[in-house]
């Protein structure tokens, strides 16, 4: 079980009651003014119950004998009038309140949920698909929206109508209060059993909602892959699995939802059977006049209204429950590494690099059930302005010791040492001004290239971007573009080659003027003529930078300062390129390989 799962199964067990005061906790404008917002729903309610008090007014005191007080019903009319009219203004204050509320809850809720997000741990970000946490901030939160567009009001209304019906009903008479009272009560009993039914089968249908979306988008992302090799058929297959697995939940909880619906109204019915039928039994004698007993049956009604309501309104609520815990559980769930407490900033210039003693596993997956240790008692020392290239197998570590320094992910234990200053002393602000990392695979965004430069420095003026151009000797680059830096590069940059796109990523990086740089993989997949041109531009970007290069192509190997060799997350070789040729070990061995291969 994942981390996510193991937070949202705590919270399944805290129960609704104490999931809303979590979330109200996580977004306090939910709960601001609540009790003034609930005083002025009951001055609304007031005027629900005046209609009743008329009649039994009108029946007992306007009419005497045979003769009608036509007078008396007047101003007992104006009377009544008035207080509808003063209580329709405060019960549209108090729906405006709470929809206001609402409104800067949920708001402030997106934003948050939103900011957790990019501040997770890369490891979360793997475990939770990026579909599915796209739903929390989508459609979990609509939900939430939805809720307090129809269902928060409800409860709010109906509840305090309720009270004040039941305060009216008591004053008209105790024992036919407490017979209806009696009556419905059950009614209660039903509605917990099956709400509590109603939240798994709404969790459920959250659950497989969340993964129905992440299949759905992680489909569309992969068109070209699906149409290149004729597998659109089975991740069609796929994505109508998933949604009928949705759709399955999703009608299992209608058809317990619907059970709510005539429930209500089967009570209902009993309930003004017995409260008619006891008021007549007992008639005047007991002090129950004739219209104190019409009054009291349309009191009844309003009192039953709310309950029916409430049967449709639980039903919403649930839907409403089951997003909010699921966006607590991502908000629950612990952020990356956390932030220094006491921060100490790096020393001006430039900054090397130690290692001492790392050792790092990743948390087991679903289908495991240990740690995955990746590094080992690793030991290493970079020299400032030194370009390191770092090499190895698949899994030998090379990707974990780049997150590490970038302190992407904190070491299982052991040491990461920039500048002097362990990494974890170090604000992430200082930390981000200081180092860049260029990943294996750069994220462009729907824009223009100069967008895309910008959006390291956005106050950069074109001066600035075409000093950055000519300083890696990319002119000609730019200028054979149809639109030089104003080019779209289109849809996570597909206008743009593999090769193009690293030049980006590389033109972005020299903006920051980083002192720490590190490459992973960046000239990797890309024409031998874009790799003249990355190589280029690289070893001017990294001239006077201290530069870690996680290379598969060993040409960029070849061009570093020092060659270190992992395997097993421990360095088996480490030394210039030339050094360890001569050596004839393990990376000879990969070079005279990868040669062979590209010569082929």
């Amino acid at each position: 079980m994942s981390l996510n799962d193991d937070i949202t199964e705590g919270l399944r067990r805290r129960g609704t009651v104490d999931t809303i005061r979590a979330g109200i906790a996580e977004a306090p404008a939910l709960g601001k003014g609540l009790a003034l917002t609930f005083l002025l729903a009951l001055f609304g309610a007031a005027g629900r119950v005046t209609i009743p008090v008329v009649m039994q007014q009108a029946i007992d005191n306007g009419i005497v004998g045979a003769e009608v007080r036509v007078g008396y019903i007047f101003r007992l009319c104006a009377v009544a009038a008035t207080v509808v009219v003063i209580a329709a203004v405060s019960q549209r204050t108090a729906v405006y309140r709470l929809g206001s509320s609402a409104e800067e809850g949920l708001y402030g809720l997106r934003v948050r949920l939103f900011d957790h997000i990019h501040r997770l741990s890369l490891a979360a970000h793997n475990d939770e698909r990026r579909g599915a946490l796209v739903a929390r901030v989508t459609s979990d939160i609509e939900t939430l929206t939805m809720f307090f567009a129809w269902g928060g009001l409800a409860w709010m209304l109906n509840l305090s109508l309720m009270f004040v019906v039941a305060c009216v009903m008591l004053a008209y008479d105790w024992v036919l209060a407490m017979v209806a009272f009696t009556v419905v009560a059950p009614l209660i009993l039903v509605l917990r059993l099956v709400q509590k039914r109603l939240m798994r089968a709404y969790d459920g249908v959250r659950t497989n909602n969340a993964g129905m979306l992440s299949l759905i988008s992680e489909t569309v992302s992969g068109v070209e892959t699906l149409q290149a090799y004729d597998a659109v058929e089975p991740a069609l297959f796929r994505v109508e699995e998933a949604t009928a697995k949705r759709s399955k939940t999703s009608i299992r909880a209608g058809v317990i939802g619907a059970f709510l619906f005539p429930s209500g109204e089967v009570f209902s019915v009993f309930t003004v059977a017995a409260v008619v039928g006891i008021g007549v039994w007992r008639g005047e004698a007991a002090g129950l006049s004739a219209g104190a007993l019409v009054g009291f049956m349309f009191l009844t009604y309003r009192f039953l209204e709310p309950i029916a309501e409430f049967t449709e309104v639980i039903d919403q609520t649930q839907t409403a429950v089951a997003g909010l815990r699921r966006v607590l559980g991502i908000l629950d769930t612990p952020i990356g590494p956390p932030p220094a407490t006491d921060p100490v900033e790096l020393p001006i210039g430039q900054l090397g690099i130690s290692l001492s003693e790392v050792a790092f596993s990743y948390a087991p997956r679903e289908e495991e059930v240990a740690p995955t240790q990746v590094l080992s008692a690793l030991t290493l020392n970079i020299p400032p302005a030194q370009h390191v290239a770092l090499v190895g197998e698949s899994g030998s570590g090379k990707t974990t010791i780049a997150r590490l320094i970038a302190r992407l992910a904190d070491p299982t234990s052991g040491r990461v040492v920039i500048g002097g200053v362990n990494l974890k002393h170090v604000a992430n602000e200082d930390l981000r001004r200081r180092l860049t990392v260029v990943p294996q695979e750069p994220f462009l965004f729907a824009d223009t290239i100069s967008y895309n430069l910008r959006f390291a420095k956005p106050e950069a003026p074109d001066s600035e971007l075409w000093h950055a151009v000519e300083q890696l000797g990319l002119e000609d680059w730019v200028r054979a573009l149809p639109h030089g830096l104003e080019t779209q590069v289109g849809q996570r940059g597909q206008a743009l080659s593999a090769g193009e796109r690293q030049i980006v990523a590389l033109l972005r990086a020299s903006l920051v003027k980083p002192d720490v740089l590190i490459l992973d993989e960046a000239t990797s997949s890309v024409d031998a003529l874009t790799e003249v041109r990355l190589a280029r531009a690289l070893q001017r970007l990294a001239t006077g930078r201290t530069t870690i290069s996680i290379a598969h192509r060993l040409s960029t190997a070849a061009r570093a300062d020092r060659v270190i060799v992992l395997a097993a997350g421990k360095v088996v070789e480490d030394g210039s390129h030339e050094m360890l040729m001569a050596r004839g070990g393990e990376y000879r061995r990969m070079y005279d390989s990868w040669l062979a291969a590209t010569n082929t």
